[in-house]
């Protein structure tokens, strides 16, 4: 929303002069003569009053036509983790069995609060739940190799083996015993330079690459799940590992294809229109009626429209490559910014390989 109260613009273009940290994440400020856009802290020379405007997302600077700071990379820093965060979830994920209380966390000076603030923020759950989460994901691959329900279930800092089954159970929809023959599809989250993104993978490849904020987000989530008879829960494979270290290099302008192996469930037409879209090359673009001809589809032009938007990998199954026959951008779930932004940044690195 644009902001236009005079009081609050006040505020907020006081808090950029002074680069005040509280107000990251909490304004976008919109530079008219630039137009770039930028947080609260960034170092920049400070714009007059008469030439900005505030916006309460990033998205919404995006949409008016705004293009991201690059001294401040505010749709990195505002969604980025603290670094107190980011200690707490390396804590997490080097030791998945231990339990990282509140005490643990102020013993390595790391405010409980900021933690748990952040977690509500951006996951929509607690610190704990988070944890517990990783637990049980690791517990389960421990239980698929070989070892017995007991053992996992100590090992892992339960208690009880009561306790422990009624966890599994809740975030996994079965018994232990019930879900060795389950799939389970892991969920992390990751910072780009055009906001953060939920990455989804299963044993076979990526499944799932969305901005949080995209519109439907539940829903696809819900068609994943059913498509795969599997439980969504967080944890991090080798495919996403890999997928987020090939994404920061696409988006430094060092890679221009994807290798990371994908997981596309989807009809046989589906997956016909998405394997088009990975051989659109880098830096170009075809239209909707080019990707139908390309599949020996002409006619079915809405079909393969339709198809591209059921695509829940963006980026690595590239559908901002495809655009209007009379060359308007349209149709990309991320919003038309992104995809003028995702297209115009392959332009710029098209000949530095």
């Amino acid at each position: 929303m644009l902001i236009t109260e005079k009081k609050k613009i006040d505020i907020f273009y006081k808090a950029l002069l002074n680069r005040e940290q509280s107000f990251v994440g909490i304004f976008y400020v919109g530079v008219k003569t630039t137009l770039v856009f930028c947080i609260a802290t960034c170092r920049a020379r400070k714009p007059k009053r008469e030439n900005v405007e505030f916006y309460t997302t990033f998205k919404e600077a995006l949409d008016h036509g705004y293009r991201p700071c690059k001294i401040c990379k505010p749709t990195e820093n505002t969604s980025k983790a603290p670094q107190q965060v980011e200690v707490a979830i390396k804590m997490v994920k080097n030791n998945p069995k231990e339990k990282v209380t509140d005490f643990v966390l102020r013993q390595h000076q790391i405010s409980p609060e900021i933690v748990r603030r952040w977690f509500n923020k951006n996951y929509g759950m607690t610190f704990h739940a988070y944890q517990r989460m990783y637990r049980i994901n690791n517990a389960f691959q421990e239980l698929k190799n070989g070892k017995n329900t007991t053992a996992t279930a100590f090992d892992t800092g339960y208690e009880s083996l009561s306790g422990f089954g009624y966890t599994f159970k809740k975030l996994l929809g079965d018994s232990p015993q019930k879900s060795m023959n389950k799939n389970i599809i892991l969920i992390d989250r990751l910072t780009t330079p055009l906001g953060p993104m939920f990455i989804c993978a299963t044993d076979k490849g990526v499944c799932l690459l969305e901005f949080v904020d995209r519109k439907m987000l539940e829903t696809e989530f819900k068609d994943l799940q059913k498509r795969l008879d599997a439980k969504i829960i967080l944890g991090e494979n080798k495919h996403i590992k890999q997928a987020k270290n090939e994404i920061t290099q696409y988006f430094d302008g060092s890679r221009k294809c994807f290798e990371v192996q994908l997981h596309t469930p989807g009809t046989s037409f589906q997956n016909l229109v998405w394997d088009t879209l990975k051989h659109i090359p880098y830096g170009e673009t075809v239209t909707y009626q080019q990707q139908a001809n390309k599949i020996d589809y002409p006619k079915a032009i809405r079909a393969v429209a339709l198809a591209n938007g059921f695509n829940k990998i963006s980026i690595l199954i590239p559908c901002h490559r495809v655009i209007g026959k009379d060359g308007k951008l349209m149709g990309y779930g991320g919003g038309i910014e992104r995809k003028q932004w995702l297209i115009n940044h392959e332009l710029e690195h098209l000949n530095s390989f």
